[in-house]
């Protein structure tokens, strides 16, 4: 029974990475990372696919070996958050103190991508 949740969340994060292809501001390779985790857990033929597919892979294993974020992707993940909570503002018209909180959640987000090696570290 836990294999099969662990297949069905898998197959649901690939599809929504795949989604994230076509759609400017949906991350991708975090959704195919955790799919990965999840296939490791249920189906190993998928994790495999993960890991050798030729635009995917590369990333979802300096992930898993090094916990690198290239510079592109920071730029994207950056990019995504700032026009995110601009656009938070701009809908929602929160109040201010919850305008702060969710700057003070995404800023801790953006510190984390930050502070991610943007290559593997030589050893």
């Amino acid at each position: 029974m836990k294999k099969l949740l662990y297949l069905m969340l898998g197959l649901t994060l690939v599809a929504t990475g795949i989604v994230g292809i076509f759609l400017p501001l949906l991350p991708t390779t975090i959704f195919f990372i955790l799919a990965a985790g999840c296939f490791a857990k249920s189906n190993p033929r998928l994790e495999n696919w993960i890991l050798t597919h030729p635009k995917i892979g590369p990333s979802v294993i300096q992930w898993q070996q090094h916990k690198v974020i290239p510079l592109r992707a920071k730029f994207f993940a950056f990019t995504g958050i700032t026009f995110g909570y601009l656009m938070f503002l701009r809908i929602s018209h929160p109040t201010l103190l919850l305008a702060i909180a969710v700057a003070l959640m995404m800023s801790a987000i953006a510190l984390y991508v930050g502070s991610r090696p943007s290559k593997p570290i030589e050893s």
